[in-house]
């Protein structure tokens, strides 16, 4: 690699880092970088997800207090991102892309609008005296299928775990945020792990992508849990229509 593109890939690692750690759509960002300076596809996949594991550990840390209490929604949700990770990992090693690629744009698109809706489904369907619900059948099958995309690509799996659970299990977004990026961080771990055994990994490029991810996510975090729910409401929705945007136009 040459000077620049090394400082581009550091660079789109730490703007990715700092990305997912609010939305969860960085891995546009780090992809189409890989694929700019002309890391095959399949390559460029696997290599990202491998380097975007700490990013997703350092934004989870830097969300701590928020993580307080939600002990239990982890022990239920998590293996569903565990299985769901894994799933889309093997996915990915066995089949071609076109399937996925028909149906993210609408699974990103449905995300959005459950961020959108949040505040008033999430009213309605909200247990007496505004005791958050706790993490239901529907809730571990929509996180199953996210952690398969999430283990497939990724990119924006972050807005559909906001959409999904903001709308079933709880109103304060940074609280739902933080469960995000622990459950992101599952299935990137997992499916990491896979492609490290069975797959080829370009180890230069994910050594760059893991400093530079671990930095942008525990700066996204501290900016993060400062942001108003309005405001990371309206950047989640941004980010999330921009994901649509790039993978249809791919």
């Amino acid at each position: 690699m040459t000077v620049w593109e090394i400082l581009a890939v550091l660079a789109a690692g730490l703007v990715a880092g700092g990305v997912n750690a609010l939305v969860g759509a960085g891995t546009l960002v780090t992809f189409s970088t890989l694929v700019l300076i002309g890391v095959p596809p399949l390559t460029a996949n696997v290599t990202n997800t491998v380097g975007l594991v700490a990013g997703s550990v350092a934004s989870s840390l830097g969300y701590r207090p928020e993580l307080s209490g939600q002990r239990s929604r982890l022990r239920r949700l998590g293996p569903a991102s565990l299985l769901g990770g894994l799933v889309g990992a093997g996915l990915l090693l066995v089949l071609p892309s076109a399937a996925f690629d028909a149906i993210v744009p609408a699974l990103i698109l449905l995300g959005v609008v459950l961020v959108v809706l949040q505040p008033r489904l999430s009213a309605r369907l909200a247990e007496p005296h505004g005791v958050a619900p706790a993490p239901g059948p529907l809730l571990w099958v929509g996180v199953f299928l996210a952690g398969i995309y999430g283990g497939y690509f990724g990119a924006a799996q972050g807005v559909i775990l906001i959409g999904l659970m903001g709308t079933l299990l709880d109103r304060d977004l940074q609280r739902v945020n933080a469960l995000k990026n622990v459950l992101a961080a599952i299935v990137n771990g997992v499916a990491a792990v896979v492609f490290v055994f069975a797959a080829d990994i370009d180890w230069a490029i994910a050594g760059l992508l893991v400093v530079g991810s671990a930095v942008g996510g525990w700066t996204g975090a501290r900016v993060g849990r400062r942001l108003p729910a309005n405001v990371l409401r309206a950047f989640i929705v941004v980010v999330g229509l921009c994901a649509v945007a790039v993978l249809l136009a791919r």
